[in-house]
């Protein structure tokens, strides 16, 4: 006779609730389903970001100006402190 018998889960299963109590298994399951959330939404944030960078097109080149810009005047502050 095997580990296989539905009496011996159900006395396998009290003796976890009586060692754990239902609400350390309650938060452990909680813990748990944000751990998988987590891992979903990291591999949906790789896909997006393989995605994006699948679509991004070289920037057009820009015009060549035609005429250089003016100089800007001189400051004439005094810098000798006195």
């Amino acid at each position: 006779m095997g580990f296989s018998s539905i009496w011996h889960w159900v006395i396998v299963l009290l003796i976890v609730l009586i060692l754990f109590g239902r609400g350390r298994i309650a938060e452990m399951m909680g813990d748990f389903g944000k751990g998988i959330s987590s891992f979903k939404k990291g591999l949906n944030e790789t896909e997006d970001t393989a995605a994006k960078a699948v679509q991004i097109e070289p920037p057009a080149a820009a015009p060549a100006p035609t005429e250089a810009p003016a100089a800007a005047p001189a400051d004439k502050t005094d810098t000798t402190g006195a």
